[in-house]
């Protein structure tokens, strides 16, 4: 039986500010383990999606993808998303819409309802460390994240999306 919360971290944690995902993700497990609710929530972490991540989709009653974006407003986004054809050129780097629309065509089933978090990314060189701008939005975001994990029901997190 899968987990009811699926949540996707993407990044490479050796590329700079591109390590928020990953950094957010290894938190949170240990988060989830402390506060009990580690069952209801599968963790998968990856440098970039693929079409297979739709596989990870079924059953699920909420699905958060967590990325670091370069140009994102504020500290940190937090929004709905929706199954869309994917911008990718290959099948190998895809959108989070693009994985939900994947899951659409292969199941012949609507996807559970999912999320984005993307906080904001300055620099992404390999072997460059978080900046501090990064830093500063991922404490933001992790009490986003935390908060979502304590309240994991579609009405608490689409408020969360509008406010």
């Amino acid at each position: 039986m899968n987990a009811a919360v699926v949540v996707f971290a993407v990044g490479n944690p050796s590329r700079g500010d591109d390590a928020i995902g990953p950094l957010l993700l290894e938190r949170l497990g240990g988060w989830l383990d402390d506060e009990g609710l580690a069952g209801q929530f599968e963790l998968i972490e990856d440098f970039q999606l693929q079409i297979e991540h739709a596989l990870d989709l079924g059953g699920r009653r909420l699905a958060l993808f967590i990325d670091a974006g370069a140009g994102t407003p504020g500290p940190y986004t937090f929004r709905r998303i929706a199954p869309a054809t994917g911008i990718a050129h290959t099948t190998h780097e895809l959108p989070p819409e693009a994985v939900l629309q994947v899951y659409r065509q292969t199941e012949g089933a609507e996807p559970p309802p999912a999320f984005v978090l993307c906080v904001r990314g300055e620099q992404f060189e390999l072997g460059e460390p978080l900046t501090a701008a990064a830093t500063a939005g991922l404490e933001g975001a992790w009490q986003l994240l935390t908060e979502l994990c304590r309240k994991s029901v579609l009405t608490e997190w689409e408020r969360a999306a509008l406010a």
